[in-house]
């Protein structure tokens, strides 16, 4: 029974050897295939006509809403809009629809890039650019990449329209003054022209500890602040004096493209809801981003975009893997 066993384990051990190796083999064919096939901007932008998915919505609500008799005349009218429209594709404008949602680091700002380069390949005189945006700022150089990269449809002489739903304040609201046109609803969050710096110290809690921090740099203000180390009066002054340049170069930038704003008045690191920002003048109009979509497409063509990095090898088998497990152990319905 014992040489049974030992004879089996091996076959065991032997067998995992080979489906290993294997699965090595495969997954270098095809990492090396995916190189291979791999485009220079490792991803593409999809692209979505919002104008025929609203009026396909808005045609399922017609099913029960109208009688057949009404429902047909609703239906040949929609079948001559699309024809007429088919037939003269250069006829009407096009509105382009970007999504942006900021976090700290402004991420999307990779994304954002490909989006703009294809719209200024694309476009036409006469299209338009809608960006929703959605962002309470966060690093100003990735904030300062992201806004430069909206100037370029300015400097191409296309009109930007932007959309806050929600909040667009301070990185955020550097980007929304790139655009020709802002519109906000009623209670989203706008302003925050500031700049603001914070950081914990625990140089006491180790100094109780007897632990020391060493720190060593090259050139005077090479560290202002430190998180270990003890922080000093001309460190702190430094650090204040950055903040207050960096505050001087985001109102410059806000005068540039709104020159109408009292940035005495509003250049305080303050953020107001939408009716008082529009009185201030920091938006032009009150609205949902939805009500300027929908209005959007009945005039013309809306087009959404969203750049669609690929996948690496990993991340796909990982894809595969969860999909197979959740098929797997999917439970019963009752």
């Amino acid at each position: 029974m014992e040489t049974f066993f030992s004879h089996y384990l091996l076959f065991l051990a032997d067998t995992a050897t080979i489906v290993v190796a294997l699965l090595v083999v495969v997954g270098g064919i095809a990492a090396i295939a995916l190189n291979k096939r791999k485009s220079p901007t490792s991803g593409q932008v999809q692209v979505t006509d919002l104008r025929r998915q609203l009026e396909q919505s808005g045609e399922n609500v017609q099913q029960y809403r109208l009688d057949k008799k009404a429902l047909k005349i609703h239906r040949k009218t929609l079948k001559k809009d699309r024809k007429d429209r088919a037939n003269d594709p250069l006829a009407e404008s096009c509105a382009y629809l970007l999504e942006f949602k900021g976090d700290i680091r402004a991420s999307a700002v990779g994304a954002l890039r490909e989006e703009i380069s294809a719209i200024i390949q694309a476009a036409k005189p006469g299209d338009s650019v809608l960006l929703r945006l959605e962002s309470g700022g966060g690093m100003v150089n990735t904030y300062g990449l992201a806004s430069a990269q909206l100037l370029r449809l300015r400097a191409a002489k296309i009109h930007l329209t932007v959309l806050v739903d929600a909040v667009a304040a301070s990185g955020g609201y550097m980007m929304a003054v790139t655009a020709d046109r802002i519109v906000a609803s009623s209670f989203a969050l706008i302003g925050s022209i500031g700049v603001v710096a914070q950081i914990p110290n625990f140089h006491r809690w180790l100094q109780d500890r007897n632990i020391d921090w060493e720190q060593f740099t090259a050139g005077k203000f090479k560290r202002t602040v430190t998180l270990f180390g003890e922080n000093t009066e001309t460190g702190r002054a430094k650090m204040r004096e950055e903040l207050e340049e960096t505050h001087a170069q985001f109102r410059d930038f806000v005068r540039q493209y709104r020159p109408q704003l009292d940035l005495e008045q509003v250049a305080t690191g303050e953020a107001w809801l939408g009716n008082k920002a529009r009185q201030l003048g920091l938006v032009d109009d009150l609205a949902t981003s939805d009500e300027i979509i929908l209005e959007a497409a009945r005039q013309g063509k809306v087009l959404a975009l969203h750049y669609q990095r690929q996948k690496t090898l990993p991340q796909r088998l990982g894809l595969a893997a969860q999909q197979s497990w959740d098929k797997l152990w999917q439970p019963p319905i009752s």
